[in-house]
């Protein structure tokens, strides 16, 4: 049996969504920016598709700008909001949970002088509201704050941080990656001023995305070159990818309801029998505010990537990890974040659950986790020291 439980990492493109663009390969295939008819057709798939989710984010279309990702997007509101700035001091705010793409950028930006302050979470994975506020100066010019933890799948006080931000006069970005498939986003009622966005988390493909920015919000451009998306973003228009991109949060939001629903059953399944039947298994962060496909368990006396390799030899696909981090031998910044202790920290495993995801192919992961971990801990001198077995006592 192949097992996927990497959803969070990538999607597969939907049937659906690939039936939608493929038209934009072939038959209409113009350069959406040229004045004849084949790029005149393109053009209208791209109109269409940016009305589409304009209305899904209850926003104008000119609010909508097509990026090659979210990390694009979210260097594009840091390095933007930094550049519009006419503050002699700088100051952002984010937290301690963020995807590299926010985290290193604004690594970057410190090094130019700008002042950075890191929320920390709680052992839930959750960010304080009033630790935000308290975090806030005269001279703070962005507070970003992600919609739902990539690692954790904790979700964060989003609205209420951005009414705060609304009635303070700040920008408020989040990075909405994770959270996009499972949850809402209307950037009014969620008082939103940017947004960023990936395709390929909700069964589109990779390499297209979106930033939400709202009118009257200066950024300074990233990526010049060309006159595409209003002059403020060069590069040829994707039209295929962006018709793409439009179809899958259309099926997301068509099938958001039952997948939730039917995921939270899973995910819930597979913790609890994992937490009683693997000794020292542990999940990272809580449950009550966590995206209804994600589990993320610790195991001591052992690592991660260990248990990574196992399962893949069983053809089942799991990460140690953010996707985008996995060349690092750091345990996760988002488990240590947690209080979680660094040993435990490095046995960190992330399953994903994906709208496909079923109950048979949970049982068969949990029966080859368990004997993963017991097959790991015969040879683990730190187990054997623990249980007073095995020849390394």
């Amino acid at each position: 049996m192949r097992v996927y439980l990497d959803n969070s990492a990538t999607t597969k493109v939907d049937a659906r969504v690939v039936e939608a663009m493929l038209p934009y390969f072939t038959d209409t295939f113009g350069n959406p920016s040229s004045l004849h008819g084949f790029g005149r057709g393109a053009l209208k798939g791209v109109d269409a598709a940016r009305d589409y989710i304009a209305a899904y984010f209850n926003c104008r279309p000119s609010e909508i700008y097509f990026t090659s990702g979210a990390t694009e997007s979210n260097n594009w509101v840091l390095r933007g909001i930094v550049g519009a700035s006419n503050n002699k001091i700088k100051h952002i705010v984010t937290t301690n949970i963020e995807h590299p793409a926010i985290l290193d950028t604004c690594r970057d930006l410190e090094r130019e002088g700008v002042l950075v302050s890191y929320i920390k979470c709680n052992n839930e994975g959750v960010v304080s509201v009033e630790d935000v506020k308290n975090a806030v100066t005269d001279n703070t010019i962005l507070v970003s704050v992600m919609a739902a933890n990539n690692e954790t799948g904790a979700i964060q006080p989003i609205k209420e941080i951005g009414a705060f931000c609304k009635a303070e006069g700040i920008p408020f970005h989040s990075d909405a990656v994770q959270a996009i498939e499972a949850l809402d986003f209307d950037v009014n009622e969620l008082n939103l001023d940017m947004l960023s966005l990936s395709g390929h988390k909700f069964h589109a493909p990779k390499g297209i995305g979106l930033l939400y920015l709202r009118s009257g919000v200066k950024l300074k451009k990233l990526i010049t070159g060309g006159h595409q998306e209003r002059n403020q973003r060069a590069g040829t228009t994707n039209a295929a990818f962006i018709v793409a991109l439009a179809k899958g949060l259309e099926i997301a939001k068509e099938e958001r309801e039952a997948t939730n629903a039917r995921l939270t059953v899973l995910r819930d399944y597979f913790i609890k029998r994992a937490l009683a039947e693997i000794p020292y298994c542990y999940l990272n962060g809580g449950i009550t505010h966590r995206l209804p496909n994600n589990v993320n368990l610790s195991f001591g006396f052992i690592e991660g990537e260990s248990i990574l390799m196992l399962l893949d030899i069983k053809g089942i696909a799991v990460s140690s990890g953010s996707a985008c981090s996995s060349g690092s031998l750091e345990p996760s910044h988002v488990i240590l974040a947690l209080g979680v202790k660094e040993e435990l920290a490095h046995s960190s495993v992330r399953f994903s659950l994906g709208k496909d995801t079923t109950k048979e192919e949970l049982d068969y992961t949990l029966e080859a986790l368990k004997e993963s971990v017991a097959r790991l801990r015969e040879i683990s001198p730190l187990f054997n020291v623990q249980t007073g077995t095995g020849s390394y006592v």
